[in-house]
């Protein structure tokens, strides 16, 4: 029987069938109004695998560093279709951390921003030793990926046959606990993320939809499902508050993907008024907790189009969803959920001894199913611990309702123990932003030598307003009981942020141990 009879599709089989068609229609346009269709993309696709084919020795793996570029997406396309790992270093990165990946995962073709990183690209290419090739986007000469490909006919796009447990790309994760670690995805795991997007999503019918985050990481993890829907894409440089507004008012956008973080930017902005956002459908967020009280204004600044994604590198994207309308704003429980999981895992909440918890308790997030990664580069025990007992374990502490709304209340090892007792920071987080003062809270335990923790706020406050930390404590304290409340409170201009846009506790914590 030929082996080909039963090939499964693969994510590169869906970008195929959607670049190999309707060629006119626009799929990027930068701010600027540089637009690139269908047709063009494809062709650059072409052009780009075709010159990653030929060069010699040819390229096993694959990272890039770049801005948000036109052609982002479609260099790391053609590095699926060359079938090169793929590896996105983060534009905020720095050299050392760019080192330690080019190492770890074996990096011989570095792709870079020739307008941004020519000096981060020549020096990694003198530390690098592991190195076979570097070219860059844009410019002239023979290090011009540009230069190289033009060489090169396009030719329609046809997807390479893979075993869909291969390796497609490698992730590195923030790096929270030491140096960062290699989460490897399959091509399984990628058409999964791609399937669920595509069946439980919430999309406008006209997909307009605009990238604000580095289009290297999650600005374009919607790639292929907005491909395949025939819609289009506005690409900025990164996130600026007053430039999403006015990109959203311009371009008429009618979906977007943001963390929280930026969501209160947008709103707690002076200028949040001037603009016309009324064409916005729907705001896709994730990737950290959005406070209740906040996502609360957020709704009733934005009306009704928040939809929340939960998942992890490991599990990218959508272990589960919060729709639109399971947004209730009158149910704090509910808005500080992440919803119920898709259709295409399955979840469970454990305790220690991996026992099912009941409804109510607190239990730990694991998943099983075909959108998990293979496991960690190089890292056979820690891949070993993340797996055990037949399970990916999050990390994530929730409490499901009766309802089967979870509610995550903590990181595992964020959990804080003070005098014998867990305190979930997510739920102390949750009652200090409901003060109309707080913008921002970040709960985090200290060393305490009586105690063993003690519970620590930073607080971000409307400048406009003032409140003290005794109130804040009672606060907490008649919500939540005494041993919740925190025994400090330290007023700041802002919570540092990692590269993703999430709260930094370890940076936090840091400070504090200073």
């Amino acid at each position: 029987m030929a082996p080909e009879l039963y090939r499964a599709v693969l994510g590169t089989d869906l970008l195929a069938h959607a670049l190999n068609r309707d060629l006119d229609r626009t799929v990027l346009m930068l701010a600027d109004g540089t637009k690139l269709t269908a047709g063009a993309l494809r062709d650059s696709v072409s052009r780009c695998q075709q010159a990653f084919e030929a060069m010699s020795p040819r390229p096993v793996r694959a990272a890039v560093l770049a801005r948000n570029r036109i052609e982002v997406p479609g260099v790391m396309t053609a590095l699926a279709f060359a079938g090169i790992v793929a590896t996105a270093l983060h534009p905020m990165g720095a050299i050392e951390d760019y080192l330690y990946v080019l190492d770890d995962a074996s990096i011989d073709l570095l792709i870079y921003d020739g307008d941004h990183y020519e000096a981060v690209a020549t020096e990694l290419k003198q530390r690098a030793p592991g190195l076979r090739h570097v070219v860059a986007l844009g410019g002239e000469g023979a290090g011009s990926l540009d230069q190289i490909a033009a060489a090169y006919h396009p030719r329609a796009l046809v997807a390479p046959t893979a075993d869909p447990e291969d390796l497609a790309r490698i992730a590195y994760s923030g790096g929270t606990t030491g140096k960062p670690k290699g989460i490897m995805i399959t091509h399984r795991g990628i058409v999964t993320s791609a399937l669920i997007q595509l069946t439980e999503w919430e999309w406008p019918v006209e997909i307009r939809h605009l990238i604000c985050a580095p289009l290297s990481h999650a600005g374009a993890a919607v790639l292929t499902a907005i491909l395949m829907k025939g819609g289009s894409m506005v690409v900025l440089p990164g996130f600026d508050p007053v430039r999403v507004m006015e990109a959203i008012e311009q371009h008429r956008i009618t979906s977007v993907l943001m963390v929280p973080t930026m969501v209160l930017a947008l709103i707690d902005h002076p200028r949040f008024g001037e603009f016309d956002l009324s064409s916005l459908e729907i705001i896709f967020y994730g990737a950290s907790a959005f406070p209740a009280a906040r996502l609360k204004d957020a709704i009733g600044k934005l009306g009704r189009i928040f939809f929340q994604f939960y998942g992890q590198a490991e599990a990218p994207m959508s272990v589960t969803l919060l729709r639109r309308a399971e947004h209730l704003v009158d149910d704090p429980l509910r808005l500080a959920s992440c919803g119920r999981p898709t259709p295409w895992v399955r979840v469970a909440l454990m305790d220690d001894a991996m026992h099912e918890v009941a409804d109510g308790e607190p239990g730990e997030i694991c998943v099983r199913g075909p959108l998990l990664m293979k496991g960690y580069l190089n890292k056979p025990e820690e891949t070993e611990a993340a797996f055990a007992d037949g399970w990916l374990h999050t990390g994530d502490v929730a409490i499901r309702n009766d309802d089967g709304f979870l509610r995550i209340v903590d990181r595992k090892k964020d959990m804080i123990v003070t005098g014998g007792f867990n305190v979930f920071a997510r739920e102390v987080e949750d009652v200090l932003v409901t003060h109309p003062a707080v913008r921002q809270a970040a709960v985090i335990g200290i060393p305490d030598p009586k105690w063993g923790e003690t519970v620590k706020a930073v607080v971000v406050i409307d400048p406009e307003q003032c409140v003290t930390s005794d109130e804040l404590i009672a606060l907490v304290r008649d919500r939540k009981g005494s041993v919740q409340a925190p025994k400090s409170v330290d007023f700041v201009d802002y919570i540092p942020l990692s590269p993703l846009g999430k709260p930094d506790k370890k940076a936090l914590r840091a400070r504090y141990l200073e």
